[in-house]
């Protein structure tokens, strides 16, 4: 046992560092991987049936087509004898040439011109020396890779050496490549089949996951409907439901917010109509700054809980309202604002809901900085802007934070700032709205830098 636990943590991590392998070089998506698992016991199975038809069905056909040539020499040699005459040499000639196909000379008093090499790699080559061994008493050589098409064997006779002329056909079986052919074919064919099926299996789930994507974005997907497998279809039919769910809550609440804005703004306003009767007085005006603090913070719980409201998205230009912010921003609050946009920006926004959100950013920038820098550009599928100020910061640990409602940081901002805490909440929740998100870091120049990504 205490073996079994020293060992147990070192394998860990071993087959952890294998899966991190396998992982690393099996496909990730779902149709390479379905066709893997298709496509990998079909390949298997040929391998093996190749190997099983060249062990046995090749060898044992070549064997024996070897075989049946050195039989055919070795009896035209024994039927012209070791000192053959002329008649008897004719007659040998004769017969293979018209009953075996052979094509036989002899040279007489010649001498084979190396020695016998060893056989090559090739089984036909292998299986054609073995039988010649087996059969013939003397030395011969052959070549298989003549390029007339020809078998060439040479004998050495006692008389001279019997040059014997076989042709490939006789040594060659053409089923071997009439499988491999039939084997390739229907292996393409069937990968085509396949790869065509488990497209338009994986074709309804990319749809949905594009369907759910475009949701999270805030984009609505009217002619979405479910397709594909059953298992596809539940789980289409299970999105359109958790959206009109979402969407009922939606409106629900933005119909329970109108009701309670004009049930707020009614009291608040005869309030402020009773004060200014008053006349002027100390209590008079602390309650009239009460009045309009209350006001003002119900303004802020209602744009944070309204969000973008019923603004469809459209393709706007961002830079275009960037320019826009920044100009009424420096009418209203002054200061210096650099705006800086690399390239036109087209991509699908709520534009009064982008408006609000980088109006509570340069805003919230203004409001603690001299000097404030806005810019934007593209970063292959996102859209990037940043805004820099040169203000006292936020501290790392209370960035995250900040974007919690009616989080405030008087303690490490302007402590003379008001507000509901309400600004950085709003934001993000505009921009996650339409597929991004936001975060706070350290400016170049100090201060803090606000910086927003939208998928374009």
């Amino acid at each position: 046992m205490a073996v079994t636990t020293a060992q147990t943590p070192r394998k860990r991590p071993r087959i952890k560092r294998v899966k991190r392998t396998m992982n690393r070089f099996l496909p990730r998506t779902l149709l390479g991987r379905s066709l893997l698992i298709i496509v990998s016991p079909l390949v298997l199975v040929q391998v093996i049936a190749t190997w099983v038809f060249y062990d046995r069905h090749y060898d044992t056909i070549t064997k024996r087509l070897a075989q049946g040539i050195a039989g055919d020499v070795s009896a035209v040699i024994r039927i012209m004898g070791p000192e053959p005459d002329a008649s008897s040499r004719a007659a040998a000639l004769d017969l293979a040439r018209r009953s075996l196909w052979l094509d036989i000379a002899i040279r007489d008093d010649a001498r084979l011109q190396a020695d016998p090499a060893p056989p090559g790699w090739g089984v036909l080559d292998r299986k054609l020396t073995k039988a010649l061994r087996e059969r013939l008493p003397y030395p011969f050589v052959i070549d298989t890779d003549a390029p007339d098409e020809m078998v060439r064997i040479d004998v050495q006779l006692p008389v001279g050496v019997l040059a014997v002329r076989v042709p490939r056909q006789r040594l060659f079986s053409s089923t071997t490549y009439i499988f491999i052919m039939w084997m390739v074919g229907s292996s393409i064919v069937l990968f085509g089949v396949a790869t065509i099926f488990m497209r338009n299996q994986v074709r309804p789930i990319r749809r949905l996951a594009r369907a759910a994507d475009s949701f999270g974005k805030g984009r609505d997907v009217p002619d979405f409907r479910p397709e594909g497998a059953t298992e596809v279809r539940l789980a289409a039919a299970a999105f359109l439901q958790m959206r009109s769910r979402i969407k009922r809550q939606i409106g629900q609440r933005t119909e329970m917010l109108a009701g309670v804005s004009h049930d707020l703004r009614t009291p608040l306003t005869r309030m402020k109509l009773q004060l200014a009767l008053l006349g002027d007085s100390p209590e008079v005006g602390n309650l009239a700054s009460d009045v309009a603090e209350m006001e003002k913070m119900v303004e802020g719980y209602l744009a944070f809980a309204r969000g973008e409201g019923a603004e469809q998205p459209l393709r706007a230009n961002l830079g275009e309202l960037l320019r826009d912010i920044v100009a009424q921003m420096t009418r209203e609050k002054g200061g210096s604002v650099d705006l800086h946009v690399e390239q036109t920006l087209i991509l699908p926004l709520r534009p009064e809901a982008m408006r609000r959100c980088l109006a509570n950013l340069v805003g919230n920038a203004q409001g603690h900085a001299e000097h404030v820098r806005v810019s934007a550009g593209r970063r292959k599928n996102i859209v990037e802007v940043m805004i820099d100020d040169d203000g006292p910061g936020i501290p790392q640990v209370e960035r995250e934070d900040a974007f919690k409602p009616f989080h405030r940081l008087d303690r490490s901002r302007n402590p003379d700032t008001g507000g509901t805490g309400l600004g950085l909440a709003i934001a993000r929740d505009i921009v996650r709205s339409h597929g991004g998100d936001i975060a706070l870091e350290d400016a170049p120049g100090g201060g803090l830098r606000a910086r927003l990504w939208l998928p374009v």
